[in-house]
């Protein structure tokens, strides 16, 4: 092809999409900012570039270490590197896209979840509420809303945010009268 082996074909596309999928993942953003990318999961770059390595790599071995025709060759390398993009994008990509998004939250998305007390709260001051999220556990400053203690080891409901301080109740799971989505009454 084009005057040279095959396998030195082979061997140029891997060093060239193996060195544009380095350069990617190292200045994803920023190329991806410049160069305004359409946002569709299987035209993306580092699935191109991830099909030319494999495809590439594998068509380099098996020109090398087999008596095989360059037909076949290439039908086994694209059939083995659209597996590979395949896994990679179910298994690695879809995943870490989720991840970035799921990380992060608003005081406002706390509002209605449970928390156990781990700090007493006393009827005229704060105390301390612990919540299990999916990224982890948070704490937060809290005060009861009814002027109440609330006793270490108490699940209590977020009622609303304030300046980074939960207003939280006891949590009733059969009886909830003074809670409602409005607010409190």
């Amino acid at each position: 092809m084009f005057g040279y082996p095959l396998e030195t074909v082979y061997l140029g596309v891997l060093i060239v999409s193996g060195s544009l999928t380095l350069l990617y993942i190292l200045l994803s953003d920023m190329i991806d900012g410049i160069f305004e990318m359409p946002d569709h999961p299987w035209f993306s770059p580092q699935l191109i570039l991830s099909f030319f390595t494999v495809g590439s790599a594998s068509g380099f071995l098996f020109e090398r270490y087999t008596g095989m025709s360059s037909a076949l060759i290439a039908l086994i390398s694209a059939g083995i590197a659209v597996i590979v993009v395949l896994l990679l994008h179910f298994f690695v990509f879809i995943p870490l896209r989720s991840a970035e998004t799921s990380l992060n939250y608003s005081e406002t998305d706390l509002e209605g979840s449970l928390a156990k007390v781990i700090v007493t709260v006393p009827s005229d001051g704060f105390g301390e509420i612990l919540l299990q999220r999916k990224s982890g556990a948070i704490s937060k400053p809290a005060k009861s809303m009814d002027n109440e203690e609330i006793a270490s080891g108490t699940e209590v409901i977020i009622v609303k945010m304030e300046n980074g301080v939960a207003v939280v109740a006891k949590h009733d799971p059969y009886y909830i009268s003074s809670l409602h989505k409005g607010g409190y009454a």
